[in-house]
């Protein structure tokens, strides 16, 4: 497939779910399953982005994971800076280009200063972009995105979906074409709540780390066969 594929989605956002579960059916901890979640999840956006499809959006940490246990967020946390050091050249060497979308707050000095090194490090890419939807809710980024239009527009100017849409985390992101959900869940959860407008869902009965490079193929298959109108 290539970019100019019009059968392509420009922009698949995936909600990594059923980590725990999946380590829960296999005698393993939920540290275990959130670590096969995360090797899964290189595999799955490398070999999206490989095939075509130029944005990849990632639900990693929602603002409402905050009330799990302080080890699991721990854990979570680490791999996430993981991602952004040890793992960095991974991304660099296949040009892709990462980005984190989600509020700043509660988030550790050294989670915001992997986050900046590794936007830095990577923004001259263009390969392919990955969005971590990191401490990430669909709610906070429009009211996030409000507070700041308040602060820049005047009262008087009228305000388009045009003009709100320069106030979200990654404004120049493309809203999704392609909303993927696994471990046979069937709801947004706060997900992308602008850019999911219009999008395609398709929901996977299989737990994110059972995911393979097969799967990405059928998904962008079943996305193609379908027919967008748009509200027309």
């Amino acid at each position: 497939m290539s970019r100019s594929d019009s059968s392509l989605p420009q922009h698949v956002g995936y909600i990594v779910d059923g980590n725990r579960r999946w380590a829960k059916e296999r005698g393993l901890t939920a540290h275990e399953g959130h670590t096969a979640g995360y090797d899964k999840m290189r595999e799955v956006i490398l070999e999206t982005i490989d095939r075509g499809v130029p944005y990849v959006s990632a639900y990693v940490f929602s603002t409402e994971n905050w009330h799990r246990s302080g080890p699991e967020i721990k854990h979570l946390m680490d791999l996430v800076v993981k991602m952004l050091t040890r793992d960095l050249h991974i991304f660099v060497e296949r040009g892709i280009r990462l980005r984190v979308a989600g509020t700043r707050v509660r988030l550790s000095w050294r989670v915001k200063r992997a986050i900046d090194a590794a936007e830095a490090a990577t923004k001259h890419l263009t390969h392919g972009t990955l969005i971590l939807s990191f401490n990430y809710g669909g709610h906070q980024e429009i009211i996030d995105a409000v507070n700041r239009l308040r602060k820049t527009l005047s009262v008087h100017k009228k305000v388009t979906a045009q003009i709100f849409e320069q106030f979200l985390y990654t404004p120049d992101v493309p809203p999704c074409d392609l909303i993927v959900r696994t471990s046979g869940e069937q709801r947004l959860s706060n997900f992308m709540l602008w850019r999911s407008a219009y999008s395609e869902l398709i929901f996977v009965k299989k737990a994110w780390p059972d995911m393979t490079k097969q799967d990405v193929a059928d998904i962008l298959k079943e996305y193609a066969r379908r027919s967008r109108r748009f509200g027309g």
